[in-house]
């Protein structure tokens, strides 16, 4: 099931913030900013690109998709169950006491992970051995998203450079720049120009906003027809879908407190809780 073109992806990217924030309320924790800022992003990957096959998470002809941005584990589990790979009611195992949804992607127990990640830097350089494996199954495709804050991890860009010198045309990567890190504005680390730098290494570059599901999708579309490695950098807002929070430092490792989460509820309320 490689497309599904009659789903709405507005309504997919509403029901998964609600997830997050349920899975965040009653874990208590969770990186609920970085994970409610690619909740669009993977809302197009799963429902409009990736070649999956729910029932089957191991079919050899599937395209890979790695979380390199491990922390934002949320979002992808609430894509994972909106896809079909498990049920609902497994979300709120999330960061629970001996639950199966961790705070960092786990492979050993979740259908549809390709590779447990946390340590950032980690993502890229594994999709390129994914995408190097896979070079002659002309219709498998390797995407990888990555945080703006995680490129400044030399292992990415030795993994970018081995990707291009390699001519490895079957991997995306896509830079979620939401312009945070852990502890500070991304800006006060490390000014890096990503365009020019991922232009440097040999890859094409295209820039979206990150929250504009058609751009994300038109994107995409281009980096499979493309003959060098591309890298999408989506422009997106931190704590996206939750205003109190948004583009803000404290969202990266913000707690729901009761008043927020009721509150949130009320933005939320037409979108199905899980089952």
């Amino acid at each position: 099931m490689p497309r599904q073109t009659k789903t709405n992806l507005k309504k997919i990217s509403r029901q998964m913030r609600r997830h997050i924030l349920d899975m965040a309320y009653r874990s208590k924790t969770g990186h609920i900013g970085p994970a409610l800022c690619i909740t669009d992003i993977l809302a197009v990957l799963y429902f409009r690109i990736l070649n999956l096959k729910p029932n089957q998470p191991d079919w050899p002809q599937r395209d890979r998709f790695i979380l390199s941005k491990g922390h934002a584990s949320a979002a992808l589990y609430a894509a994972l169950a909106l896809r079909g790979f498990f049920h609902k009611k497994i979300l709120q195992s999330y960061r629970v006491n001996k639950g199966r949804l961790h705070s960092h992607p786990c492979n050993h127990d979740v259908p549809g992970i390709e590779f447990s990640t946390g340590s950032l830097g980690h993502g890229l350089p594994v999709a390129a051995g994914l995408a190097l494996g896979l070079k002659n199954e002309r219709s498998t495709q390797i995407y990888a998203l990555l945080g703006d804050g995680e490129c400044n991890e030399g292992s990415v860009w030795e993994a970018a450079n081995f990707i291009a010198n390699n001519s490895l045309k079957n991997i995306t990567a896509i830079i979620d720049c939401n312009n945070f890190q852990g502890f500070s504005a991304a800006a006060n680390i490390d000014k890096l120009p990503l365009a020019d730098k991922w232009l440097s290494f040999g890859w094409q570059v295209l820039e979206v906003d990150g929250h504009n599901h058609q751009q994300i999708e038109r994107a995409l579309i281009l980096a499979r027809q493309d003959n060098a490695p591309t890298a999408i950098i989506a422009k997106t807002i931190n704590g996206k879908g939750l205003p109190a929070i948004e583009n803000t430092l404290l969202s990266h490792y913000y707690v729901l407190d009761d008043k927020t989460y009721q509150e949130a509820l009320k933005l939320y309320r037409e979108d199905a809780r899980p089952d």
